[in-house]
């Protein structure tokens, strides 16, 4: 369990910057689906339910500005940035693991 930060700024201006923590790597990349799941609610208001797959995640993602992640490293204490390729990566992860659950 590493406490998490998620930088996000979807829009060229820096004012549309936010950040969200999160106590895992997990809930981080949890949270990022639930931007774009809250993202297709305000576009499909009418829609009782709605499915994307990864690509449509994915494509998403490279439109926003930026998405970083600061991961704290217990070791030396500070916090590691990563980018959005590697936020693609865990959420794949996470989201097959998801899968394979699933009755």
């Amino acid at each position: 369990m590493s406490h998490t930060i998620l930088l996000v700024q979807p829009g060229p201006k820096p004012e549309t910057r936010t950040y969200s923590d999160y106590e895992s790597v997990n809930e981080c990349m949890e949270g990022v689906c639930k931007i774009y799941e809250e993202h297709l609610k305000r576009l499909n208001p009418n829609t009782p339910s709605i499915t994307y797959d990864i690509s449509q995640l994915f494509d998403f993602i490279d439109q926003l500005t930026d998405l970083s992640c600061l991961v704290y490293q217990k070791i030396s204490n500070t916090y590691a940035p990563y980018n959005k390729d590697w936020i693609k990566e865990k959420i794949y992860i996470l989201l097959r693991r998801q899968a394979a659950k699933a009755p």
